[in-house]
């Protein structure tokens, strides 16, 4: 049986940026995923390229993490984006800053990130095992014992579950972490999708394929400014990804074409415009077909409509209404909302209020971020902040079912 100082179950993020930290801090490191390579669902991340994190400041990065950011000050404190970039920056990753602050390696690939990663643990001493998945953990005499489906086992005084949520379990997140968190008494909070595109009752066929830049989506006390995508299901894009986390299928969702533009400012373009029909005047300001699809009730020129018509309009471009039907599944949305309650953790160490050694990281935490940076980003700096904390021995006994 082989003895480690920290072992960390699962691959993504999270996991290899803990188990660089705590192969940094010295510690004697295992890192175990059961894909046959690191990395799977970070590969696919950014159409392929990565975001692997944004530059905003502090409160940007907490306003962008609407499920429980503010647990994330004291993590931050220790370990936040500025440092990510410079953590890819000073092992020969060069990025680079695209809109709203998203940051890319200037390679354009994922795998220039997870590369950087696993030759990090790899120059540092720490281990990593793939192709092995976890069949069960216990706890004896101040020790994890874990046994894999190759039957193999091993021991350490310190791990960490970084197996990520429940979110497009085809790359690996069956949800085998909540698993653990349970065994230990630990609770777990409701889950469901979140950063997933909406379905809608909406005609979307006429509008399919559309892409729409800087809208306004609101629902309620909620307001998110960004860029929007008419599906053939829905609404996409990250408005309506970012929406998705405020919302729960059946709410009608007010969209204003032009944000930037007031209502009286858009009556006095009208007036400019008025001897054109609605039709060609609204082409000035939107897509063609949108222009089209708005104009249908106003066959008219500008001038040829009453005072009560031009405030219909303006209504309308405004404030159009769209219900949702529903989310996507969360098998097929890109963040799991819920996971293990932060009660149970503690918020400067990410460790187990209840059993000594044990940590959690990454999406497998009640913690969910908007597109663009920032899930990724909090699961890198958990993941350093739990590889950083120095093991420690106790006498507890509890294990994990599944042998």
């Amino acid at each position: 049986m082989i003895h480690y100082d920290t072992i960390i179950i699962g691959g993504g993020p999270a996991g290899m940026m803990a188990a660089v930290s705590s192969a940094f801090f010295g510690q004697k490191t295992l890192l175990l995923e059961k894909n046959k390579r690191l990395g799977k669902k970070l590969a696919g991340t950014g159409g392929g390229r990565c975001n692997v994190t944004n530059s905003g400041s502090l409160d940007d990065i907490l306003d962008s993490i609407p499920g429980n950011g503010r647990f994330l000050y004291s993590v931050f404190s220790q370990f936040d984006n500025q440092d990510i970039i410079r953590f890819f920056e000073d092992n020969h990753v060069k990025l680079k800053e695209e809109d709203h602050g998203r940051m890319f390696p200037v390679t354009d690939k994922s795998q220039t990130i997870i590369t950087c990663l696993a030759d990090k643990i790899s120059e540092l001493g720490g281990h990593v095992q793939t192709n092995c998945e976890v069949v069960s953990v216990k706890k004896a005499a101040g020790l994890f014992h874990i046994k894999t489906n190759t039957g193999k086992k091993m021991v350490c005084q310190k791990l960490i579950v970084t197996t990520g949520g429940k979110s497009y379990p085809s790359t690996g997140s069956t949800g085998f972490g909540y698993e653990i968190a349970r065994h230990f008494n630990l609770k777990i909070t409701d889950l469901e999708a979140a950063e997933s595109p909406l379905l809608t009752d909406f005609p979307h066929k006429h509008l399919q394929g559309i892409s729409l830049t800087d809208i306004k989506l609101s629902y309620q006390r909620h307001s998110i400014t960004h860029d929007l995508l008419f599906t053939h299901f829905g609404l996409s894009g990250p408005a309506a990804l970012r929406m998705s986390s405020f919302i729960k299928g059946g709410e009608t969702l007010l969209l204003d074409f032009l944000p930037q533009m007031e209502p009286a400012e858009l009556s006095g373009f009208f007036e400019d415009h008025r001897h054109k029909t609605v039709k060609n005047t609204l082409k000035i300001l939107l897509p063609e077909r949108l222009a089209d699809f708005l104009a249908q009730p106003f066959p008219q020129k500008i001038k040829q409509l009453s005072p009560k018509h031009i405030q219909e309009l303006i209504h309308t471009i405004k404030q159009f209404p769209i219900k949702t039907t529903a989310k996507m599944s969360l098998a097929k949305s890109f963040v799991t909302k819920g996971g293990v309650s932060l009660k149970e953790i503690n918020p400067k160490t990410l460790e187990s209020k209840k059993t000594a050694g044990l940590y959690f990281a990454g999406e497998v935490l009640d913690i969910n971020a908007h597109t663009g940076g920032f899930n990724i980003t909090a699961a890198l700096c958990t993941g350093w902040v739990a590889g950083s904390q120095t093991p420690v021995c106790t006498d507890t006994d509890q294990s994990l079912a599944n042998e």
